[in-house]
Order: structure tokens, then sequence, then C-alpha cells
């Protein structure tokens, strides 16, 4: 994936135009100021909606699913959010060494600078680690291009020292973003991506929930989103993780879908 020149989605080049036709409004007519600053304000409620929406594709390229080629061969692919974590990561890589499974890390930066090692041996067993930040700020998604470009860069930087291979992905902290982010992961030669089906297991502790979710969007094709960070715990303290995974491995075997990381899922 290699970085080309970037291309402003229509939602941003129908708001530059809303902008400038406003200024020349404004100009041309200062008693419509108020109608001038009422669209402005409508458009930027509407971005920041769309901001909102971690699945929309009007910001910029985001991947929801895995391409058709991928499709085709029954693919899926399991990505695994804010670690790595001592604690759950290498009971998460014993699980998927079981069930022959490939998955896709997305780490953060400053997580995998305090556990190095455990980042290598995600790459040593055969997944992939992507670029989730550097520390998965909670403002993430209102910050502007050069906040951005130092959160991602960050973590390239530090990934890539970490691991040896430059991240291909990112995914953005709770998948919020603005119009900014685009243009920087273009810059950096990185693909937005998202999930189709998500567990909210950072948020409901009761694995069977978690396991319906995320079997309803089990098919040729799904981004599966689950944490092996900042996870929920069942009511015995155990990582919901821990519980959902081997109902998804087994089911994803019985309808002979095959678990690749992002990466692979390109060619």
């Amino acid at each position: 994936m290699h970085s080309v020149r970037w291309q402003p989605p229509l939602l941003v080049r129908g708001t530059l135009a809303l902008h400038l036709l406003a200024l020349a409004t404004v100009i041309a007519m200062p008693g419509q100021w108020r109608w001038a600053l009422g669209a402005v304000a409508a458009n930027h409620l509407l971005l920041a909606a769309i901001g909102l929406w971690p699945r929309s594709h009007w910001l910029g390229s985001n991947w929801t699913r895995l391409p058709a080629a991928a499709t085709a061969r029954n693919e899926i692919s399991l990505t695994i959010d804010d670690g790595p974590d001592p604690a759950v990561t290498p009971q998460v890589l014993d699980l998927l060494d079981r069930y022959a499974a490939q998955a896709t890390f997305f780490c953060i930066g400053e997580k995998a600078a305090r556990y190095p090692d455990l980042c290598r041996e995600i790459v040593r067993r055969g997944h992939a680690v992507e670029n989730h930040s550097q520390h998965h700020r909670h403002h993430f998604s209102l910050m502007g291009p050069r906040g951005f470009a130092r959160e991602v860069q960050a973590a390239q930087d530090t990934l890539t020292g970490i691991t040896g291979q430059r991240p291909r992905f990112f995914r953005a902290p709770a998948g919020l973003r603005n119009p900014f982010l685009d243009p920087v992961l273009t810059r950096l030669g990185l693909q937005l991506a998202t999930w189709s089906a998500r567990g909210f297991d950072t948020r409901v502790g009761d694995a069977e929930r978690v396991k319906q979710k995320l079997l309803r969007g089990l098919q040729a094709g799904a981004i599966l989103l689950i944490h092996d960070g900042n996870v929920a715990r069942t009511v015995d303290g155990r990582p919901v993780i821990l519980d959902v995974l081997p109902a998804v491995m087994e089911s994803a075997a019985a309808a002979r879908l095959r678990f690749v990381t992002l990466r692979q899922a390109l060619s």
C-alpha cells in the first residue's frame, strides 16, 4: 500500500464549496449573513455527526469489510484492539494458536513501548500489528491535522521500531474521527479500517451477549472487533475475550470461514 496524493472525498469538496459560497454571499449581500452562517453551522453539525459514525465512508476510504477477492475466498478478519496487555494478550495468542487462526492486533504505541517483547511475540506467531494511535486519547476525534499527524506518526515509528514491520492499517480510538484525518493517513500510506461486527466487550461483561453480537456478523468478508486491552470482565473476573473467542473460532470453522490478517486480505 503506497502513499498517494490525497483526493478530497465528495463531502469534503462540498464543504469547501459551501464555505466559499457563504463567503461570497456575505461579501455580495451583507444582509444575508445570517443565512450564510446558518448554512455553514449546519454543515459543521453534519460533519461532526458523520465523524461519530465509525463505519461511514463519507470522510474518506474506510474498510468496513474485506475486499471482494478476500470475501470470495471465504476469508474473515479478527481484529483485536487496545493492547498489548501482559495479562490478556498471551492467553489470546495461545487461543489463536489452538485454532490456527491469524489476527490483526491494533496496538497502542505507548503500550507497545511498555511491552515490546509481547508486541514482537504477536508478530512472531504470524499475526499483524497495526496502528491504533500512540496514546489512544479520548479527544482524538477533536484533533486537527497537526495533532493527528503527531499521534499517528509516533505510533508508526514506535511499532515499526519494535516489530520491524511498518503498519499498513490504522484504526481511530473508538473509531471516531473528523475530516482532517484522511489526508494524514493518505500521506503516511495507511488505510483506515473499522469493522462489520463488534461485541462491545469493553462495556459488556456478559460473554454470551458479546458472543451473540459477533456471531450475528460472522460471514465471509467480515471484520470482527474485540479487545485484549481495556477489557470488560465476567462476574468471576475473567476477561470476556477469553470466553468469547473459542465459540467464534468454532463457528467460523463450521462455516468454512478462514481467519486472515487485514494484510493477507490485500492479496
